[in-house]
Formats: C-alpha cells, structure tokens, sequence
C-alpha cells in the first residue's frame, strides 16, 4: 500500500504548488483530499492523500488568517480578501460550513498581461480612446474578467496621462502607475462597498474609473452616471452574452426608470466584451473565447427602442467592425484544432444551431 500524502502544515505550501503547476484555484475543505483546478478541471492534488478533517481546515485557516479577518469571519460567518504571502497574491474565501471550516484560493497571476498576450482582438483599441463612456467586460466566474479589465487599465496607464480609480474587491493585479496617477481601493479594506466607494470616486477627479463588479441597482447607476458626465467606466458582470448583458443593466431599474435608462445606456455605451476560458484539446491549458459587441447607430437605435433581441443579427453584420459572436469565436477555435468539437458544442450560445454547422 502506497504511503498517504498527509495534511501539510501551513496553506502557503499548497499554494506553492498551485502557482508551480499553473492552477487557478486550490480548495481545502473537510472531508475531502487537497483540490486544485487545474486547466479548468477540478482534481485532487495527490489522489493518496489523507482526507482533510474539520480540525484541519480550521487549524490552516486560523494560522494564516490575519486579525481583523478572523474577527470577521467569526462575527459573519465568512470572508474574502487578497492574500499575499510573499511568493504571490491570491484572493482568499473562508467560510464556515455544515461541515466546518473551508478554504478557496483564487490564484492571481501577479504579471500584468498585455492585450497582445491574451490575444484581445484589435477592435477593442479604439474603445480604450474615449474619455467618456461604460466599456463591460462579462462573463461566467473563473472566465478571465479581471485579467482582461486590468490588461485594459494597463493600457490606458501607458497611453494616457489621466487620473485612474480602481474599485476591487478584493484588489487582484497591483497597477504602478505609468503614464496615469493610478489609485486602487478595496471594498471591505477601504470603503463599505462599490456603491460608496463609486460615489465617493466621482468627487475625486477622475479620467477613468474601473469598478470590479457592478452588483446592484446603485452602483449600475452610478455607473452609467458617471459615464455620461464625462468618465470612462469600465466594468464587469456575470453574464454570458452581449445582448443579455443589456437585459441585466436595463432589467435591474423600476419599469417606470427603464425608457430613461435604455436612452441613456445607448449615448454612454461603447462596447461589451463577453468571454469564456475553454480548455484545449491537447490539455495543454485554457483557450480564450471571445464576444465583441461595439456600439454602432444600429446598436444604439436596438438598446433605445428595447429590442435587444435583435442584436445578434446586428453582431452577424458588424464584422467590419471588429464585432464577433461568441458561437463564431468558438468555431474558429474548433477549426483552427484549439478545441474539442464536444467543448464547442457544449459552450455555444445556440447549441442546435452549433450542430448543423458542424454536420455540414
């Protein structure tokens, strides 16, 4: 009988091996062997290693916890920040559950990546000019937002000499300023929440503000305030598509709020960019899969008049301008043999459609 792995001492050294084996999150939770996701599959770390128990997750979680989140995760019951230990930033969840404690570990990729490195599509360059307006980039948890809204912030740092507020929770990729004075605050650290902080940003002469997640009725709002009175806002949602990235901005007003809002939406917006990690056929890693709505008369006129059902068939036409479906994006990596058929079927926005295109 092989000799079981046993629980290790601290979570620093689970996190070591996280960021050596190119993983994006690392889960310790009890009853359960060490897990990583790695290249978007979630595997045990060893598959002989012990089981943790609730004494053990509790015991990690105490030993590295700092103060004033232990004290919160007492009170609450719960609590996210940004670790950093000296080797590397992760993003941090304790919670207590039936079971006992449990830990998640977001690895963060200290290396601010370029547009280039992604392979961000050149269509969203011009966006990145005006000094007015809300830019969206949306997609499903562990899709890559954050490192495309900072490979953006990065860029703007380099090309611009304005005034740029980030508000995070919590702050992932440390921004030095460049070209631009860059300010970073965290929500629960330095503000109560992204709705307060949002406000208080708008009496701090900003160029640019990037607000990490749009979560309710206020900070939407505020948000495309901010962006019709002269700001560049980018941020993020979770939602899986362009046009239902509309629906949710419009849909979390009063009825009454919504016609004032739709007219609003299509002076302010200048693009959505809606992504998806899928992993590669050879299981070499995670391709990038990526939607691009930009803001056209079309789509203006489709976003004002509420129809935005029709803006895939605006999509289909605006190729011209660098806009792409999210369908068409995957079926480029099909045929360029990034992906596996299965993943471009299952990933597709209209999966009947996906198989007839296939079958031809």
């Amino acid at each position: 009988m092989s000799d079981t792995v046993p629980v290790l001492d601290h979570v620093d050294e689970y996190l070591r091996l996280a960021q050596e084996y190119e993983c994006s999150d690392v889960h310790l939770s009890p009853f359960r062997k060490p897990t990583w996701r790695r290249y978007g599959l979630l595997q045990p770390i060893w598959e002989n290693a012990e089981d943790m128990t609730p004494e053990d997750t509790e015991k990690l979680a105490r030993r590295y916890l700092p103060e004033p989140e232990l004290q919160r995760l007492e009170e609450k019951g719960d609590v996210d920040f940004a670790y950093d230990p000296g080797f590397g930033r992760f993003r941090a969840s304790v919670v207590k559950q039936r079971l006992g404690w449990e830990m998640v570990f977001r690895v963060i990729s200290t290396n601010l990546r370029t547009m280039e490195d992604l392979g961000l599509p050149e269509a969203i360059k011009p966006l990145l000019e005006f000094h007015n307006g809300l830019i969206l980039v949306t997609g499903a948890v562990g899709s890559g937002k954050s490192t495309t809204l900072a490979s953006l912030i990065d860029r703007i740092n380099k090309q611009r000499t304005d005034h740029i507020i980030t508000l995070e929770d919590p702050i992932e990729y440390v921004i030095e300023s460049k070209g631009c004075h860059v300010n970073q605050r965290e929500v629960h650290t330095h503000t109560d929440s992204f709705s307060a902080a949002l406000r208080a940003a708008l009496r701090e002469d900003p160029d640019v503000i990037m607000v990490g997640e749009m979560r309710n009725l206020e900070t939407i709002s505020l948000a495309i305030t901010a962006a019709e009175t002269g700001h560049l806002v980018l941020a993020t949602l979770h939602t899986g598509s362009a046009a239902r990235t509309l629906d949710r901005v419009l849909d979390v007003f009063p009825t009454d709020q919504r016609e004032q809002i739709r007219i609003m939406v299509s002076e302010s917006l200048r693009g959505v960019v809606s992504q998806q990690l899928v992993p590669k056929a050879d299981g070499s890693g995670r391709a990038l899969a990526l939607e691009l709505l930009v803001n056209s008369p079309a789509v203006s006129a489709t976003i004002r008049d509420g129809k935005t059902f029709m803006l895939p068939g605006i999509m289909q036409t605006g190729k011209n301008v660098g806009m792409i479906l999210m369908d068409d994006a995957l079926l480029e990596l099909y045929e360029s043999g990034i992906i596996t058929r299965e993943e471009c079927i299952s990933r597709a926005a209209d999966q009947i459609e996906m198989r007839k295109v296939l079958a031809a």
